[in-house]
């Protein structure tokens, strides 16, 4: 690691339609912004932002992320990034979620989510006294002893883990996810809502649940789950179709491509005590499932629809902006009159508004009538700024297919 003391501070001037933008706190570095990008070199830079009469409008750090360039982390000319910096953006967040720390019921959270506590490329997540440090940049790696000395002074932990996810097509990098304090015998057994997952945070780029959902699925079990047959596609490990069959799923069928689906999924039922041999658990494409329950005339009572933004298998290539409005239509032919579809993106594309033009678009081609009953975005513990909307990218929508056409 080059000392940060050794990184030069760049001028980054900021064309005059981005710098109102910028002023208002808006915190990503955007190329289109920045009349002299290509002086950009080498990630970790610390750059100042301008306006075209040089005077200073905010300062961060060079980082290329899919997103942008890098993040703005103050407006303080005079800033230092260093230990003390970072452990204040640190003790802040935590402060901010003193009510998950306190609830015995739920012991996985995030406990620093990016540039809405302030530091973008950046985010921590809470695993039952384990800590996960999610990297999205070279250039924020750059800052690791700081943010990692500052993280170890402000909790207390059993071991810290990392995931380094900036490699040539922003993947995750593989590695021994190791850092510091002692090492964790997996599976971890975190609660949720006092349902039981199995988290391995040692085995590749995800641990084994998507701790962004934690409020849908507690709303399944706990409203819409009753006595119905439950389609859970694109499933995972499985949590979706856990807490379905906790809330009363006479029968849950989880749909994913991956093999490793079908074990994980299986360990997250048992550890729930539910006999994962009375629920279907099947590896294989979920387009593909699509055609073969449209043939064999299955239906749904509860579908949970939650691809990824973009997927490639041997026959599709999906992406949730151009694709999602045709796999509602495939969702609505076998869901139940009455039935209920949770359709769901993680898509920072575009937005709510967006989101639900697709659903009225799939419910008018296929002549159904529908009633929207319920929605969330990202929960409490994911914390967005005003300033930066994108940041919100979860929109879950509950949709009711109304009883005849």
């Amino acid at each position: 690691m080059i000392g940060l003391e050794k990184v030069q501070e760049l001028r980054l001037k900021v064309r005059a339609n981005f710098v109102n933008k910028y002023k208002s706190g808006f915190p990503l570095i955007l190329s289109d912004a920045v009349v002299n990008v290509k002086e950009l070199k080498e990630e970790g830079t610390i750059v100042r932002l301008v306006d075209e009469k040089n005077t200073f409008i905010a300062k961060g750090y060079f980082g290329k992320q899919n997103k942008g360039y890098g993040w703005v982390l103050s407006k303080n000319e005079q800033e230092n990034f260093d230990k003390r910096f970072f452990k204040n953006k640190i003790i802040a967040a935590i402060n901010r979620r003193e009510q998950f720390y306190a609830d015995d019921s739920t012991t996985a959270f995030r406990i620093f989510n990016g540039e809405g506590d302030g530091i973008g490329g950046l985010t921590i997540d809470f695993f039952a006294d384990f800590y996960l440090i999610n990297w999205y940049s070279k250039g924020i790696y750059r800052f690791r002893n700081e943010i990692l000395e500052a993280l170890q002074e402000s909790v207390d932990y059993k071991g810290i883990y990392q995931k380094k996810r900036f490699d040539a097509k922003g993947q995750y990098v593989e590695d021994d996810d190791f850092v510091t304090g002692e090492r964790g015998e997996f599976p971890l057994i975190v609660k949720e809502n006092g349902v039981q997952f199995a988290v391995y945070l040692n085995e590749g780029a995800m641990v084994g649940v998507f701790l962004d959902q934690r409020e849908v699925r507690k709303t399944i079990r706990d409203k819409y789950a009753k006595d119905t047959n439950m389609l859970n596609t694109f499933s995972y490990t499985g949590a979706f179709s856990v807490f379905a069959a906790l809330g009363g799923a006479t029968k849950t069928t989880s749909v994913d491509l991956a093999n490793r689906s079908k074990p994980k999924t299986i360990e997250q039922f048992s550890l729930n005590a539910i006999d994962y041999e009375a629920q279907d658990i099947i590896v294989e494409d979920v387009f593909q499932y699509f055609k073969y329950a449209g043939r064999k005339g299955l239906k749904f009572d509860l579908v949970v629809l939650d691809p990824p933004s973009f997927a490639r298998s041997k026959k599709v290539v999906f992406s949730a902006e151009k694709d999602y409005k045709k796999l509602l239509i495939e969702t609505v032919a076998i869901t139940e009159d009455n039935g209920v579809i949770v359709a769901s993106t993680n898509s920072s594309a575009f937005g709510m508004k967006k989101f639900k033009s697709f659903i009225q678009q799939a419910f008018a081609e296929t002549g159904y009538k529908y009633q929207l009953l319920e929605e969330f975005s990202l929960p409490e513990d994911y914390r967005t700024i005003r300033e930066y909307p994108e940041g919100n990218y979860l929109k879950v929508v509950f949709i009711r297919k109304v009883n005849g056409k």
